[in-house]
């Protein structure tokens, strides 16, 4: 099973520019992010986090401040896999030079 989409929710600090200051904001709450935590326990993989664990990676940025321009953003766009799918997952990874909002897509690659 693959479940896609905008969650709003960064699941580790590594997932949001500022995580101190965000502590307190929605989409960084402590039981949103364990809501995140329970979800993948049941059964699932954050595609994108399994292969990249490297910080400064985001999937939406505010039009504000010149967020985008800045990479002072939070990756709450995600691809979720079962564990069965993990030995097919061959790649993911977010498209950050893409540009049609405030998010940009989130690719996924299955093996057949």
């Amino acid at each position: 099973m693959i479940i896609s989409g905008d969650f709003n929710i960064c699941h580790q600090s590594i997932d949001i520019h500022n995580p101190e200051r965000n502590k307190n904001t929605s989409g960084f709450l402590p039981e949103e992010r364990s809501w995140l935590s329970k979800f993948l326990n049941s059964g699932f993989v954050d595609s994108f986090r399994y292969i990249n664990k490297n910080p400064h990676n985001y999937s939406w940025w505010t039009y504000r401040a010149n967020a985008r321009s800045r990479n002072l953003g939070w990756r709450i766009d995600y691809n979720m896999i079962s564990k069965k799918l993990l030995p097919k997952l061959k790649n993911a990874s977010i498209l950050s030079d893409v540009k049609h909002s405030d998010h940009c897509p989130v690719l996924l690659e299955i093996e057949k």
